[in-house]
C-alpha cells in the first residue's frame, strides 16, 4: 500500500517548513473577536486548501483558480486584518514562478502585481509608503528568480537523462559488437568443430588411429575457442589509442607487415569514450590489413583538420577493388564512430587509405584550423 504524503515526495520537507510563516497571519486573526475572528480563520484553513492544491495541481488547469484563490485571501487578510500580512504574497509568488508556460506565467504575474499594488494602495500605509513599495517589488521579481532556477533544474534533468540514453545507446552498440565479434570469430571455429565431429562419428569404426588425430584436432582448436573468448571478455575492458597501436603493432609484425607510426599529436586528451572506439577501429583496420592486403608496409597519422580529430591508416597492398563491397568489418567501424559523430572514409591509390575523423572538443571549446 502506497504510503500517503500531504505534499508530493519531490518537494521534501520544504514546503512543511513554509507552513511556520503562517504563525503571524494567525497571531493577527486571534486578536480579533465575533464574526471577523471566524471569517480570519476560515480564510487561513482555505489559504492552507490552496496551498495543498497549487502544490498537488500544479501542472494541471485548475492551477490558476486556486493561484487566483490564495491572491485573494492575501488581499482581504492584509486589507481587513492587518498590513503586514502582505509578506503571505510570497506564497502565491512561489506558485507563479513554476509556471512553464510563459504565457501564463506572464498573465499570472500581471494578476499578482496588480493584485498586490492595489492592496498598499487600499490600504494607505502612508506611513511606511515606500517600505510596502519596495517589499512589493521584490515579490514582483521573485517569480523570475523561481522559474530561472526551474528551469536550469529542467534543463540538469534533461541532461541527465540524455547522458543516461548516451550510456545506454552505448550499452546496445557493444552488445552488437560483442555479437559481431562472435560471429566473425567463434562462428568459425564452432563450425569448424562440428564438422570436425561429425569426421570422427564416420570414420571412428573404420579407421580409428585417424579417429584419434581428429579427435585432437579437436580438442586443439576447441582450445582455441576457449582463447577467444578469454580475448573476447578481456576486449571489453576500455581501451585507449596507445594501448591499441602496441597490439597493432604486434599483430602486423606476426604477419611480416612493418607498422610506421607518425605524430602521435594529443590524442591522449581524448575522452575515453572516443579513444575506446577508435581503438576498436583501428584493431578492424589491422585486421583487414593482415586478411586482404597483402602489403609490407603500413602507416598510421594522427592529425586535427576543422575541428577533428583524424586518424589515417594506410598500407601499400593491393587496395581495394570496384566491385568490393564493405564486410562486417568496415561496416562495423562506420557503426562505431557514427556513435561519437565520426566519419569513415576509404580509398584505393597505391594501397588502401583509410581516414577516421571524429569531433573534438579540448578545454570546453572545439579546436578549430
Amino acid at each position: 500500500m502506497e504510503k500517503f504524503r500531504v505534499f508530493p515526495e519531490r518537494y521534501g520537507v520544504l514546503p512543511y517548513i513554509y507552513l511556520v510563516y503562517l504563525v503571524m497571519p494567525l497571531y493577527y486573526v486571534i486578536n480579533e473577536t465575533g464574526l471577523k475572528a471566524v471569517i480570519g480563520y476560515v480564510l487561513l484553513l482555505l489559504f492552507l486548501v490552496s496551498y495543498w492544491q497549487l502544490y498537488s495541481l500544479i501542472s494541471q488547469k485548475s492551477f490558476s483558480y486556486w493561484l487566483a484563490i490564495q491572491i485573494a485571501i492575501v488581499m482581504i487578510l492584509s486589507v481587513g486584518y492587518d498590513p503586514y500580512n502582505l509578506f503571505m504574497g510570497f506564497f502565491p509568488a512561489n506558485f507563479i514562478g513554476w509556471i512553464s508556460d510563459k504565457k501564463r506565467f506572464n498573465r499570472a504575474l500581471l494578476l499578482f502585481a496588480i493584485a498586490i499594488t492595489s492592496t498598499i494602495i487600499m490600504q494607505g500605509v502612508m506611513y511606511n509608503y515606500f517600505y510596502f513599495l519596495l517589499f512589493a517589488i521584490v515579490m514582483i521579481g521573485a517569480p523570475y528568480g523561481i522559474r530561472s532556477m526551474n528551469e536550469r533544474m529542467d534543463l540538469e534533468q534533461q541532461l541527465d537523462q540524455a547522458n543516461e540514453q548516451i550510456k545506454d545507446l552505448i550499452k546496445r552498440e557493444e552488445r552488437v559488437r560483442i555479437a559481431r565479434d562472435l560471429h566473425d570469430t567463434l562462428g568459425h571455429t564452432l563450425s569448424l568443430i562440428t564438422l570436425q565431429s561429425q569426421l570422427v562419428q564416420r570414420i571412428a569404426d573404420k579407421y580409428p588411429e585417424r579417429a584419434k588425430t581428429e579427435a585432437k584436432e579437436i580438442e586443439t582448436t576447441a582450445r582455441a575457442a576457449l582463447q577467444q573468448v578469454r580475448e573476447l571478455v578481456s576486449d571489453m575492458r576500455a581501451i585507449t589509442i596507445a594501448e591499441e597501436l602496441a597490439d597493432m603493432e604486434q599483430i602486423l609484425k606476426a604477419a611480416s607487415i612493418q607498422l610506421h607510426i607518425g605524430e602521435e599529436t594529443l590524442k591522449s586528451e581524448l575522452p575515453p569514450l572516443q579513444q575506446n572506439i577508435i581503438g576498436m577501429c583501428l584493431r578492424e583496420a589491422a585486421t583487414n590489413i593482415v586478411k586482404h592486403s597483402g602489403a609490407q608496409n603500413c602507416f598510421v597519422t594522427f592529425g586535427y583538420r576543422a575541428g577533428n580529430f583524424t586518424i589515417i591508416i594506410q598500407d601499400d597492398g593491393i587496395g581495394v577493388g570496384e566491385n568490393d563491397g564493405e564486410g562486417n568489418g568496415l561496416s562495423g567501424m562506420r557503426e562505431r564512430l557514427a556513435l561519437i559523430e565520426g566519419t569513415l572514409t576509404i580509398e584505393s591509390v597505391g594501397g588502401t587509405i583509410v581516414e577516421l575523423a571524429v569531433p573534438v572538443i579540448v578545454k570546453g571549446e572545439a579546436i578549430a584550423l
